[in-house]
């Protein structure tokens, strides 16, 4: 088995048994845009959408099919789960692509065609150093519409907590995830010690307050990991 199907594997496992609360995660995510999208009202155009860090599109596409949409743009550093992505939304009547490249930097580029309406990242920004997700924050401020939304679904550390506490506390919390394998519990804790960087949501909010964005949590976990956080242009 190679590397990405037998990562990509364990992912789906994770997905499956809910183990990071992906199912109510979602349901916060589809309140968040639909009732953005009936404050948006009837007479305004649709929205275009781009999802930062893609992945498979994981439990989204039975929202994004219904979506009333004008464009959608996957975007993944990895570009083999790409179609993956295509083949879990399918047929859609809006104009979809979905590109291999980096979040930081696509939010830093010179934008292209109209504002987007609606950003979406899950669980890829924790991956950025902290200077780098400023970065991120005030590239997609840049980037958004007027009235726009910026979805932040993530890992977060509990306030106060450093990195090191943080990494302890989940290492724990995997080692009870019974549903995977003890070496499949070890690529998962290898993989966070070693490239997870949650962000202090006390510090993170005020970032994001000094890049111009207001900041609301919409759903926080059982865990004080996974959280949402939506974001609108101040």
């Amino acid at each position: 088995m190679t590397f990405f199907s037998r990562h990509w594997s364990t992912y789906r496992r994770v997905l499956e048994h809910d183990l990071m609360e992906h199912g109510a995660l979602t349901a916060a995510i589809t309140r968040t845009i639909d009732g953005w999208l009936a404050q948006r009202g009837p007479a305004e155009p649709p929205p275009h959408a781009v999802d930062l860090g893609c992945g498979d599109l994981s439990l989204l596409p039975p929202l994004l099919r219904r979506l009333p949409l004008a464009s959608f743009t996957g975007l993944d550093l990895n570009g083999a789960v790409l179609p993956l992505a295509a083949e879990a939304l399918g047929a859609v009547p809006y104009p979809s692509r979905f590109l291999e490249g980096d979040l930081l930097a696509w939010a830093e580029a010179e934008p292209e065609g109209p504002p987007v309406d609606l950003i979406f990242s899950s669980f890829a920004v924790h991956h950025l150093q902290e200077p780098d997700k400023g970065r991120f924050l005030r590239g997609c401020r840049r980037r958004i519409a007027p009235g726009g939304l910026l979805l932040w679904a993530d890992v977060f550390r509990a306030p106060g907590e450093d990195r090191d506490t943080y990494v302890g506390r989940y290492c724990a919390r995997v080692h009870g995830w019974s549903p995977l394998e003890p070496e499949r519990q070890e690529e998962v804790i290898e993989h966070l010690s070693q490239w997870d960087h949650p962000a202090d949501p006390e510090a993170i909010v005020r970032e994001a307050e000094a890049a111009g964005w207001r900041w609301r949590w919409a759903w926080q976990g059982q865990h004080r990991a996974e959280s949402l956080a939506v974001l609108r242009p101040a």
